[in-house]
């Protein structure tokens, strides 16, 4: 994120005389390298529910969501490297109104992903309750016309909010809000999990049990949640104390690890279709079906 990085430029300087920690710095063929592969992962996993009509429903159609929000962040880091790659060669003018303009459409993506990311994840929370709680309607309440409306609704949401945020970003105000949105995340879900297992136990004591598949899917949404907060939420921590701490020590001593939470942050979307395969037996039918097809063809 162009705003970010030059903000942490700015004041590194002044935080490295205030704290004994080196800024660790990364190759950038790290950065690129896993960007790639997040991007062909992501990509695969959208081919595979296309190519399968058994995987078009409204629970694929929220963890193709989700594919796209992480493809959108590796995509992001590779266009970075391409526009830096062009200006190191003399193809672009430093400063220029094209540069920013590139600039500001890339660090749209990055905002883009993270929204996307909180997004999805809310509302694969939300239709794992009702598939666990309201089954007998599940398919009269989730249809796929009103999974993709409220996709749409989302996505025009999330970017009106990301070109707002890159407009905005210099202002703290901003900033806060961009944070918040983290921990409001984690708050609803963490309020439906509750509620859901809660309504689990009680539903046990009377049934016995509940549907394995509909419990699959809720363990699954657990370790995509878990996935996230683990890769993401450095970054986020490291926003917040260079905008309110930026020249405290300790503070210092963490934003050194500023391209260490960026390349945790590309693993995001490298991991997230390994654990859609490994948890859904449907799609990693699917796609052994679709590559081993298209390799004998």
């Amino acid at each position: 994120m162009k705003h970010i990085i030059n903000l942490y430029e700015s004041i590194n300087s002044t935080a490295r005389n205030n704290s004994d920690c080196p800024p660790v710095v990364l190759p950038e063929e790290i950065f690129f390298t896993i960007s790639i592969v997040g991007v062909l992962e992501n990509l695969m996993v959208l081919l595979t529910v296309i190519k399968n009509k058994n995987l078009q429903s409204p629970m694929y159609f929220f963890i193709c969501s989700l594919a796209i929000s992480d493809m959108l962040g590796s995509l992001y880091k590779i266009l970075e490297n391409i526009l830096i790659m062009f200006r190191n060669m003399g193809y672009l003018e430093p400063q220029s109104s094209f540069e920013t303009t590139a600039d500001d459409v890339v660090d749209s993506l990055f905002i883009l992903s993270l929204l996307g990311s909180i997004c999805s994840l809310s509302v694969i929370a939300a239709d794992r309750y009702i598939t666990i709680f309201h089954a007998l309607r599940y398919h009269r309440i989730v249809t796929p016309r009103r999974a993709l409306v409220v996709l749409m609704v989302i996505w025009t949401c999330c970017m009106g909010s990301g070109i707002t945020i890159v407009t905005f970003s210099h202002h703290v105000p901003t900033v806060i809000a961009f944070t918040a949105l983290f921990p409001l995340m984690l708050a609803f879900i963490l309020c439906l999990y509750l509620h859901m297992f809660l309504l689990a136990r009680s539903h046990a004591r009377r049934t016995s049990t509940l549907p394995r598949a509909n419990m699959r899917g809720a363990v699954t949404l657990t370790v995509l949640l878990g996935v996230f907060i683990f890769c993401w939420a450095p970054f986020v921590l490291h926003v917040l104390l260079m905008t309110f701490c930026p020249a405290d020590p300790y503070c210092a001593c963490y934003m050194s690890l500023f391209q260490v939470n960026g390349v945790l942050i590309m693993c995001n979307a490298v991991i997230d279709p390994f654990i859609y395969a490994f948890r859904s037996p449907e799609l990693r039918d699917a796609f052994k079906k679709m590559t081993f097809c298209n390799r004998y063809q």
